[in-house]
């Protein structure tokens, strides 16, 4: 028997050993830490359990048969975030450059499928060269395994992908399909192709972090959600976020004592609208002076910053927040923005999370590219993801409120449960001024007449009492009491119940 466990340790000794210390001491030249470092700083304190510790590819071509090391450049398993169960996969650079092989495929796909048959979140830690290539279509099938498991599981259990490293070909599309992405600065990329098939083909010049960096994506593509300093931060921040969601779409997001009073009023939020309408504020400090302790996390905050999106908490559960942000273009939609805030929408809407939208939107961007871009097909999707969800829906106008983009944001005719405007807020079909070239046209002969119009429009429409008078308006309150009448409006939808008519699926606008 003695035997037969020490030969175990010496299997266990070497599996952990990855692609050997040389490897591992090259990853940390880099400034990356080994896969199983990864996952020690993730989870808690000794409560991973491994899987497939000694898997090995089954290649025999290109002398691969000769080449064989447990694990197979993956480290798979389960273990707690905060105490929450959490499954995990870690790719290990050292082996094979944690190409993906059939096998190690295999070792992703088992955790998925338990995952899902226990309804618990899976979170990647990518760090692979690719596809391997000795292995031919074998791994390509590989990847279209774990494709179709990203597919189904979406929407029934959260998937988070962290790019640690290189991420190019097929590999990008299995985090493309989860629900987040995060990056590290400086030693993560992802691209389709890579540079020197740009070069050859199109014949651009371009480096690997300009292609596919951390900043490209987290403020040119929106492909990913953040980035961060170094895997340490990176995981440290992961840790943070799991914990506002749910286990599973069957589950109530997670519930954190907190010593915020729900009854708690902010002074300063009276002042907050400056009294020029073309003014603009600052839409994150109302959300931080609103959510329960100052605590939001933002969500792609380089990217279409003319919206914002992001997770805090009310009365200790968890809130999904959209708002348009009137520092940058003004708060208007577009194209990017509709996307962005969309698919954050149908991510809170699948897994039990109300969303709360702030409103101060002045329209949809004008001009030829947005148009040319299809921002018709594009701000119909953000419609379409307000309209479609079932959670609970808050929504506080604060200002401007007008024509197409009134109706976009969570609206009382898309099914907004409890909707709210701020004494300064202005519901119409477009601006003042705006409105008053059209409706007096040709009766407008000096400046006289168009401010004295304009005075007169505004008076009777830039205000949030005509929509109150009609009911889309449940009612107008003060704006140092927005925390307490969300959190009260919450209570009340805890027990909301609709359904949708029943169909395979819809047809979103893509």
């Amino acid at each position: 028997m003695r035997k037969i466990i020490d030969e175990l340790e010496k299997r266990r000794e070497r599996a952990r050993l990855g692609g050997g210390k040389e490897r591992i001491s090259r990853q940390h030249a880099k400034g990356k830490l080994s896969a199983r470092e990864r996952i020690e700083l993730l989870l808690d304190p000794g409560t991973f359990e491994e899987w497939d510790m000694f898997v090995e590819h089954r290649c025999i071509d290109f002398g691969m048969d000769k080449q064989t090391i447990p694990g197979d450049g993956v480290v798979t398993g389960y273990g707690t975030i905060n105490g929450r169960l959490i499954f995990v996969f870690s790719q290990d650079f050292t082996v094979f450059g944690g190409s993906l092989s059939e096998s190690h495929a295999a070792k992703i796909c088992k955790i998925m499928d338990q995952a899902m048959k226990v309804g618990a979140p899976v979170i990647g830690l990518n760090d692979s060269g690719g596809a391997r290539i000795q292995e031919g279509v074998s791994s390509l099938s590989g990847y279209a395994e774990v494709f179709q498991r990203n597919v189904e599981a979406s929407g029934v259990i959260p998937q988070i992908s962290v790019i640690m490293g290189p991420c190019a070909g097929g590999a990008v599309y299995s985090p493309a399909i989860t629900d987040f992405i995060f990056m590290v600065e400086d030693t993560s990329y992802m691209f389709v192709t890579g540079p020197d098939v740009v070069k050859t083909v199109t014949h651009e010049e371009v480096t690997h972090e300009d292609l596919g960096g951390a900043t490209t994506h987290t403020s040119k593509s929106g492909v990913a959600h953040d980035a961060f300093a170094n895997d340490a931060e990176a995981l440290l921040y992961l840790r943070r976020f799991v914990d506002f969601l749910p286990a599973n779409n069957r589950e109530q997001p997670p519930v954190r004592p907190t010593p915020d009073s729900p009854e708690r009023a902010e002074m300063s939020l009276d002042t907050l609208v400056p009294a020029n309408a073309n003014k603009p504020y600052d839409m994150k400090e109302l959300i931080e002076k609103v959510v329960d302790e100052g605590d939001f996390f933002e969500l792609q905050p380089n990217y279409a910053a003319n919206i914002i999106i992001g997770f805090a908490r009310m009365e200790g559960s968890t809130i999904g927040i959209v708002a348009n942000q009137p520092m940058v273009l003004a708060g208007c939609l577009d194209i990017d923005s509709s996307i962005k805030a969309a698919r954050f929408v149908r991510f809170c809407d699948a897994f039990n999370i109300p969303i709360i939208t702030f409103v101060d939107v002045p329209g949809f961007l004008p001009g030829t590219a947005q148009e040319l871009g299809g921002i018709i097909k594009h701000g119909a999707k953000l419609l379409y993801a307000y309209a479609e969800s079932t959670v609970p829906k808050v929504t506080i106008i604060t200002r401007k409120a007008y024509g197409g983009a009134y109706d976009v944001m969570s609206s009382k005719p898309l099914r907004g449960d409890v909707n709210f405007a701020w004494p300064s807020a202005e519901i119409a079909v477009m601006g003042p001024k705006g409105a008053v070239e059209i409706i007096f046209r040709g009766d407008l002969d000096s400046e006289e007449k168009i401010k004295l119009r304009t005075d007169e429009y505004r008076e009777r429409f830039a205000n949030p009492f005509i929509a109150a008078q009609r009911g889309f308006i449940d009612d107008v309150i003060m704006p140092h009491n927005t925390r307490v009448r969300i959190c009260r409006s919450l209570r009340m939808l805890k027990n909301k119940k609709i359904e949708n008519p029943w169909k395979k699926h819809g047809n979103i606008p893509l």
